[in-house]
């Protein structure tokens, strides 16, 4: 340990790299949350977020008056000499920490003229507001652009149309890469491989433009970008990693921009000296993204791949313990990139679209159920809903059951 905070590795110098987070300081960890069950307006809680106990993350509120507002709940720290882009030395006093922002200097939207706010893991503000909270960790843009455009396009909002924002598997994000995957495999291309031909005519047919369970395309053509990626950056971070072996920068979260704009322009100075052109080194990419995958390539759908994969604490330490605790495999629409984000064991821990004060009108979805006893009829109540998108009720139903706690003695 450091008067920092703890070791965690060392860097390509075996330097000792201490690691300084707020949730290890004493004033990061309190009940303040608990304040928010009283809140009455959104600035109650745009007041109240800053001082929250918890690591930073969004904090959307929105009151029955109709007001709406984002601020950051957790505390910031106040960086002195850096912008956190970058580990750098604190040994010499110049960088580092001084205590927290105040709430005042928190970043705040408050009843935008668009009439809507959204998150979805992603950058909210940009300039001075930005550069007080951080550059590092955000998600790619394309799932939140997705649903600013559909929140955009609704003239009224109700509970059943902000559902379907949240079950949008549409892949605009890879319908790019399509395009670009079938302009590589042209008449020429194709001639030179069967396997080609047979990629070409999947990608070219069964493109629903969703992440539907059905679509092969979509299967190969995510198969494709995520090769791309690993082969080209690896290019590009070659003498990171022979400086430093433990580096990986499968750990970026914003690679797709500088990508796209190297396999579509086409620098001669940043192609692999192995190949002879970006068309031959991407072709080569597009052979090895399907090689792999077992024979017919027309029965690998997404669906086969994106099949969840909800395993019990319990179960993942007992496997025989699964038939009774897991919940079921099921073929799912979606994708990370997309408002519906799933993948084979992570995903939205809950849905929900309600105005406030008019709860009765709600919906909700969560996976798994309500009990956590697996011989409870309860015990996967929602789930199978949470996986069709079908819309259930945010506010409790008929009382059917109740469960009384009696002291052993």
């Amino acid at each position: 340990s450091t008067i920092w905070g703890p070791v965690i590795g060392r860097d390509h110098e075996n330097r000792p790299l201490a690691l300084r987070w707020t949730a290890h300081d004493v004033e990061a960890a309190n009940l303040v949350v608990m304040e928010l069950e009283t809140a009455r307006s959104i600035d109650d809680v745009l007041e109240t977020a800053p001082l929250l106990g918890i690591p930073a993350q969004n904090c959307v509120t929105a009151d029955s008056s109709g007001r709406i507002g984002w601020t950051i709940a957790g505390r910031i720290p106040r960086r002195e000499g850096f912008d956190g882009r970058l580990p750098v030395s604190w040994a010499d006093g110049v960088r580092g920490w001084s205590g927290w922002l105040e709430k005042e200097e928190y970043p705040r939207i408050q009843d935008p003229d668009s009439g809507i706010i959204w998150t979805a893991n992603t950058r909210v503000v940009d300039g001075a507001m930005f550069d007080k909270i951080g550059h590092g960790g955000y998600e790619l843009g394309a799932r939140a652009t997705q649903i600013r455009d559909m929140l955009l396009a609704q003239e009224k909002s109700s509970e059943q149309s902000l559902l379907s924002v949240q079950l949008d598997d549409r892949a605009l994000l890879l319908s790019s890469w399509r395009d670009l995957l079938l302009e590589l495999l042209d008449e020429k291309a194709v001639e030179e491989s069967r396997p080609r031909g047979e990629l070409r005519r999947l990608v070219d047919e069964t493109w629903t433009g969703h992440a539907s369970v059905d679509s092969v395309a979509y299967r190969l053509v995510r198969r494709f970008r995520l090769v791309v990626f690993a082969e080209v950056y690896s290019w590009l971070t070659a003498s990171c990693l022979e400086a430093d072996p433990a580096f990986d920068f499968n750990h970026l979260t914003q690679w797709e921009g500088p990508l796209w704009k190297l396999v579509t322009e086409r620098p001669a100075h940043l192609l692999d000296p192995h190949h002879e052109s970006w068309e031959q080194a991407l072709l080569e990419m597009a052979d090895r993204s399907v090689a792999a995958l077992p024979q017919p390539l027309s029965e690998r759908s997404w669906g086969e791949r994106n099949t969840t994969a909800i395993k019990h604490p319990l179960s993942l330490a007992v496997p025989a313990l699964g038939i009774f605790l897991d919940m079921p495999a099921e073929q799912i629409p979606g994708d990370s990139h997309m408002p519906r984000v799933i993948d084979p064991d992570t995903g939205a821990s809950e849905r929900f679209a309600v105005s406030p004060g008019k709860e009765e009108s709600g919906i909700f979805h969560m996976p798994c159920g309500q009990s956590g006893h697996f011989l409870s009829p309860h015990y996967s109540d929602g789930h199978e809903a949470w996986v069709k998108g079908e819309p259930t009720p945010f506010l409790p139903g008929r009382t059917e059951a109740i469960l009384e706690l009696v002291p052993a003695d």
